[in-house]
């Protein structure tokens, strides 16, 4: 397991192996997605979205359009 230590204005160095593995070199951008709480994967930005399939799980249940719109709705006046 590949570790890197945060310095004090909130940087890491990339352990090689990881950069390796992921294809970045120098000036290569990098995004942060979280996977779920607590936990994030590190995924080159280079890369299509194709490469994000299979990083989330899928829902247990189908979730229909009215109950979405109803969740945006309702989340939607809660940030008002």
């Amino acid at each position: 397991m590949a570790t890197a230590s945060v310095t004090s204005k909130g940087q890491i160095t990339i352990p090689v192996a990881v950069r390796v593995a992921l294809g970045l070199e120098a000036g290569s951008r990098v995004e942060f997605v979280q996977t779920e709480a607590g936990k994030f994967a590190i995924v080159a930005a280079t890369n299509s979205v194709n490469a994000l399939k299979g990083m989330l799980r899928k829902p247990s249940s189908p979730v229909s359009i009215d109950d979405m719109n109803a969740a945006i709705a309702s989340h939607g006046a809660k940030a008002q």
